[in-house]
């Protein structure tokens, strides 16, 4: 339980944690973010990251000033080259890991590998086809693991990269300029931990909808 308090601490004062890591590591933080981004799309057993409001306060770092240096806390010219490719390479990393291990892998049950995550992104496939790659982006669990599932055989690995690019692009880009324009309005910056419950709410809603309307289905 102790653990969890931690980690939605973190999620929901993501600001003041980001903030916190730029001071203390300054330009290792581009590695963190990127190890992050690439760690919750790459890694099929971190599917609970926050990507989608991490995406925003980078962005939103990138236009803010240092009060020490004057210089952005981020360089928004950095930032978007280095995560598009941590999600791209982080894609891939899980549509092989999918190709190798997922027949073998979805025989039984583990504690964070579930079979229902498997079918419910063979739904989401089922219902979207090859643009679930790209819808998938904005939802967290299918966002992990639809490359997955894409490896495990559904996709092949040519059509799945067009996919992934694309979903990447769209992905990174929207929400890191969103946090970068919107974050220095007054509002969004006095308010910024509802902001990101707003985010992390949004995020969650499909996914919710999906479980909600598969249990009102069998009752």
């Amino acid at each position: 339980m102790e653990l969890i308090k931690h980690f939605l601490d973190l999620i929901l004062h993501l600001d003041k944690t980001l903030v916190n890591v730029v001071h203390d590591y300054g330009n290792l933080t581009y590695l963190i973010l990127f190890l992050i981004i690439f760690t919750e799309t790459g890694v099929v057993i971190f599917p609970f990251l926050p990507g989608d409001s991490l995406l925003f306060v980078a962005g939103a770092l990138a236009a803010q000033p240092n009060p020490e240096t004057g210089h952005p806390l981020l360089n928004i010219f950095y930032l978007i080259p280095l995560l598009l490719a941590a999600a791209f390479l982080g894609d891939n990393l899980n549509y092989f890991i999918g190709d190798y291990l997922g027949p073998r892998v979805f025989r039984e049950d583990f504690k964070l590998l579930k079979r229902k995550y498997l079918e419910q992104t063979q739904a989401f496939y089922a219902k979207h086809g090859g643009q679930t790659i790209i819808m998938a982006r904005f939802v967290p669990i299918v966002r992990t693991f639809a490359p997955f599932v894409a490896g495990v055989g559904t996709m092949t690995y040519r059509h799945f990269a067009s996919y992934s690019i694309a979903g990447a692009v769209l992905w990174v880009v929207s929400l890191t300029l969103a946090g970068y324009f919107l974050g220095s309005i007054p509002w969004v910056k006095n308010n910024f931990t509802f902001v990101i419950y707003g985010i992390v709410l949004f995020s969650v809603l499909p996914p919710l909808w999906q479980f909600l309307r598969s249990k009102l289905a069998k009752a």
